[in-house]
C-alpha cells in the first residue's frame, strides 16, 4: 500500500515523504527504486512531542508549497513508545491533524501494525482517520470517524501514573504562581537534567496562572517526585479550556489559557488533560513518562 501511494506521487511529479522509525524506514527505502525521489525524515525526532510533531510539519508542508507543489504525499508513523501510557496526547494529535494542515494540499496515510497496536489504540485511529487503506487501492470509510471540534471535546478518563498511588510530597491549595514554582524547585532530587526541571517549572507557574485567572476555584496544585520523573497535577473547579484544539495548536484567536497549554505541550514529556464532574485538571509529566498499561 505504501509503495504505489509514493511512487504514485513520484510520477505525478508531487512531493512524497516518508516518516517513519529506523527498520520501517528502511524497508520502504529498499524497496523503491533507486533514485526515486522520495523524501525520508528521521522518524524518531519528528514525533517527539505531539506539538513539535504538527509544527515541524507544518514548517515542511510550507517550504514544499513555496516550491510550487500542488499535491504533497506524506506516510508517517507514530513510534511504539507512544502506543502506551502518553497514548491519550497522540490520540488528540491524529484527530487535530486532520485541521492542522488544512492550509495545505496534503494528501497523507498513518501506518499502524495490527499485530501489535493494543485494542484500545485501534479504537481511537478509527475515530481519528476517515478512511482505512486496503492492499486493492481502495479507501474504505472506517464509519466510526469523528471531527476533530466534537472528539477533542469528549470527556476522557485520565490513567493514573503509578506514583500517583503514593503520598504526593506536595499539596497546595489555591496556590500562586511564585508558590507552584517553588515547590517544584525544593522537590527536585536531582533525578532529572536540570533543563528538564526548568522547564516544568514553567508550564506548571503557567497551569496555576491558568487555573487562577481562566478557571473556577478551587484550585489546587499536587506534585509526586518519582525514581525517573517528577509528576504535578493542577486542577480547578471549571471545565477546562473551550478551544478544542488547545495545547496542540498556537491559539490565533485570543483563547483564553491556549498559551499556557501550548507552551507546556512543548516543555513537558507528557501533557494529560481530564474533565470530570468535579472540574478540569492537567497532569504534566517530566522524564519518563512511561508506564504500565
Amino acid at each position: 500500500m505504501v509503495l504505489p501511494f509514493l511512487l504514485g506521487g513520484v510520477e505525478a511529479g508531487e512531493p512524497a515523504v516518508v516518516g517513519f522509525g529506523g527498520r520501517h524506514a528502511e524497508l520502504v527505502r529498499q524497496a523503491l527504486p533507486a533514485g526515486s525521489g522520495v523524501t525520508f525524515l528521521p522518524g524518531g525526532t519528528v514525533y517527539d512531542r505531539p506539538t513539535s510533531a504538527i509544527r515541524s510539519y507544518r514548517k515542511l508542508l510550507a517550504s514544499f508549497v513555496a516550491d510550487g507543489a500542488q499535491q504533497i504525499r506524506i506516510v508517517g508513523e507514530l513510534p511504539s513508545e507512544a502506543l502506551g501510557s502518553t497514548w491519550d496526547w497522540w490520540a488528540r494529535y491524529e484527530s487535530a491533524v486532520n485541521h492542522a494542515y488544512d492550509d495545505f494540499p496534503l494528501w497523507s496515510m498513518c501506518a499502524y501494525d495490527t499485530r501489535v497496536t493494543p485494542p484500545r489504540v485501534l479504537t481511537d485511529v478509527a475515530r481519528t482517520h476517515p478512511r482505512v487503506a486496503r492492499p486493492d487501492g481502495s479507501h474504505v470509510p472506517t464509519g466510526v470517524y469523528t471531527e476533530p471540534t466534537s472528539y477533542l471535546a469528549e470527556p476522557r478518563p485520565m490513567l493514573l501514573d503509578p506514583v500517583q498511588r503514593t503520598v504526593p510530597v506536595v499539596e497546595l491549595a489555591d496556590p500562586t504562581p511564585a508558590q507552584a514554582r517553588a515547590a517544584v524547585h525544593a522537590a527536585d532530587r536531582g533525578q532529572l537534567p536540570a533543563d528538564d526541571v526548568e522547564d516544568l517549572v514553567v508550564a506548571v507557574s503557567e497551569m496555576v496562572t491558568n487555573a487562577q485567572r481562566h478557571g473556577l476555584p478551587p484550585v489546587s496544585m499536587r506534585l509526586w517526585s518519582g525514581a525517573d520523573r517528577i509528576v504535578v497535577t493542577v486542577s480547578d473547579g471549571g471545565d477546562g479550556p473551550k478551544d478544542p484544539f488547545a495545547g496542540l495548536l498556537q491559539a490565533t484567536n485570543g483563547s483564553p489559557g491556549g498559551l499556557g497549554l501550548w507552551i507546556s505541550h512543548q516543555s513537558c514529556s507528557h501533557v494529560a488533560l481530564h474533565r470530570g464532574p468535579d472540574g478540569f485538571t492537567v497532569r504534566l509529566t517530566a522524564g519518563n513518562p512511561d508506564f504500565p498499561v
